[in-house]
């Protein structure tokens, strides 16, 4: 069965790419949502149980060697805010690796100063989690909600090389209790809605063949992502019983799809946590200027594509099985890369998905 691989950082990838949760909800709908989140069918709802949607920013770097979010070199971090704020974005999606989480060096890769005078001074000389902890704290100040997302466990670009959520140097235990530390330090902070628990498992192959690989649901309950995801899961919410618990899909359970992007298994084998009503389900998912997919092609339509999204997650959604939190999408700036009529193109995959 081949596995289609995004590949890595593809140069319209390193922007920062944008994500929405598949709440079809009225434009009168809170944009920030009151309190903490729970769930309720396949709607997120706020503290007053309003439909809550989200529509936010993945701003990457705490994942990497630099161990800091990427654009502090040129703006200061409170400038970066507000401008994801004034363009109407209410959550960001905040990458980070365990290596950061437990080394918590001093990072470089800040200035202090451009053009137009002093930035980002009050992170001179602070840790990776102090910086953190600041750009968490501007952000509630200014209505922004954020959802940390463990991308991988040593520092470094893109979803982790083996595919599972550990490595040798970063074993299973180590992610977990990770989760605690960084559950109890925001224990009380509403700002941070939502801990999703791996970026993009893959290398998954079907049970019965899991010595080599992870699964979804296999009887090496080791390698099986959706056990894992509950043993994370309920880690974090016997501290926080209130945060949302973003569980990602995986790249082939019946069929294959984008890394992280597969939520087949939930059908026959959903995940299930201790506490009730605080599951999404999120999905990634790309367009053929990062990989040239099967299914874009010729003979590509709307329905076809939207028949493959039903069938690797959308139901989910259809179902009212739970929430789908379209956690990583994205395209390039050229008019073609986002509207374009032409079967199986960049223009024709993006406009379809945001439609």
């Amino acid at each position: 069965m081949p596995v289609f691989a995004r590949s890595v950082y593809s140069n319209f990838l390193r922007l920062i790419v944008l994500f929405l949760v598949l709440n079809l909800l009225p434009c009168s709908s809170h944009a920030q949502g009151a309190g903490y989140w729970h769930t309720s069918g396949n709607q997120i709802l706020d503290a007053n149980n309003q439909p809550v949607r989200i529509a936010g920013i993945n701003w990457f770097g705490f994942e990497t060697q630099a161990f800091v979010v990427h654009g502090l070199q040129t703006q200061d971090y409170k400038y970066i805010l507000n401008a994801i704020k004034t363009n109407g974005y209410n959550v960001i999606r905040i990458p980070f690796s365990n290596q950061m989480v437990e080394s918590n060096p001093v990072p470089t890769a800040i200035n202090f100063s451009n053009s137009s005078g002093t930035i980002n001074s009050d992170l001179q000389g602070l840790h990776s989690l102090d910086i953190l902890d600041k750009i968490i704290s501007y952000a509630g100040s200014i209505g922004l909600r954020i959802i940390l997302d463990n991308h991988r466990s040593e520092a470094g670009d893109s979803a982790e090389a083996n595919g599972l959520w550990f490595t040798t140097a970063y074993p299973e235990s180590s992610w977990i209790s990770d989760w605690q530390a960084l559950t109890t330090r925001y224990q009380n902070n509403s700002t941070i809605i939502g801990m999703d628990l791996r970026n993009e498992p893959h290398r998954m192959i079907p049970p019965g063949n899991q010595d080599t690989g992870g699964c979804w649901a296999c009887t090496d309950s080791t390698r099986d992502w959706r056990l894992a995801a509950q043993r994370a899961g309920n880690a974090i919410l016997s501290i926080n019983p209130k945060l949302l618990i973003f569980v990602e899909g995986v790249d082939c359970v019946t069929d294959c799809d984008w890394w992280g992007g597969n939520l087949e298994g939930v059908a026959q084998n959903p995940v299930v946590l201790n506490i009730p009503n605080q599951l999404v389900y999120s999905a990634h998912d790309y367009g053929p200027t990062d990989f040239q997919q099967p299914w874009f092609n010729s003979s590509t339509t709307q329905t076809s594509l939207e028949a493959k999204w039903n069938t690797s997650w959308g139901y989910v959604y259809a179902q009212n099985i739970a929430p789908v939190w379209v956690g990583e999408f994205g395209t390039g700036n050229n008019t073609s890369d986002v509207q374009d009529s032409t079967a199986g193109s960049q223009g024709q995959w993006f406009s379809g998905l945001v439609q």
